[in-house]
């Protein structure tokens, strides 16, 4: 269910994928820059959840591209606490959800091939300059895609651990997560080795 295109013809849907790519990333630019209290983060919240109703995407798959999130958050959030205040442990956790909220908007109301078509026509002026546009775009497919990956596993080893009632250790928890994703990357990069995408 992450990451995954929900068919439909709402408004978003039907917009062009480099125009929801442009808004993803003047959205999150603009977020990092302009939110700075409270009152911006129910700004921002209230404004995602309009673009995921204007989706009709339901509530349950909007809830589910943020869960493999949400481990990540609260460690963040914790630093911050420590290291910050409150209100700015809860703005950066705020704005971090959020972006993934909407790039998640963005993956589900849009073909993956629509999306790799877009980047692939925004990195051509630069094939002059000795950028690979399709290699470009499949490497930022991927990182996109890890992004949910990697929060996946981080949760997997969590629970794991807390089902053998082992307590919290930051090395206890990053060993494992580490080597999951090393094994990951391993088998993916075999995978596009496999196709054809290697030198």
């Amino acid at each position: 269910m992450i990451g995954l295109y929900q068919p439909g013809d709402s408004p978003l849907h039907r917009l062009p994928a480099g125009v929801k790519l442009l808004g993803l990333v003047l959205g999150i630019v603009a977020m990092t820059v302009f939110v700075r209290d409270l009152p911006g983060v129910a700004a921002v919240v209230l404004a995602v959840a309009g673009l995921f109703a204007l989706a009709r995407i339901s509530w349950r798959v909007a809830l589910a591209q943020l869960r493999p999130v949400l481990w990540m958050t609260v460690i963040i959030g914790v630093f911050q606490l420590l290291t910050t205040s409150p209100t700015r442990a809860v703005v950066v956790c705020a704005v971090l959800l959020v972006s993934v909220a909407l790039a998640a908007l963005v993956t589900v109301t849009t073909r993956v091939t629509d999306l790799l078509d877009a980047l692939i026509r925004a990195l051509r002026p630069l094939r002059r300059i000795g950028v690979d546009p399709e290699r470009t775009a499949l490497l930022l497919a991927l990182a996109i895609r890890c992004v949910p990956l990697l929060a996946q596993i981080v949760h997997e080893v969590a629970e794991a651990r807390r089902a053998r009632g082992v307590g919290w250790s930051a090395t206890a928890l990053l060993t494992p997560v580490l080597v999951r994703a090393l094994r990951t990357a391993d088998a993916m990069g075999e995978a596009l080795a496999a196709r054809g995408v290697d030198d």
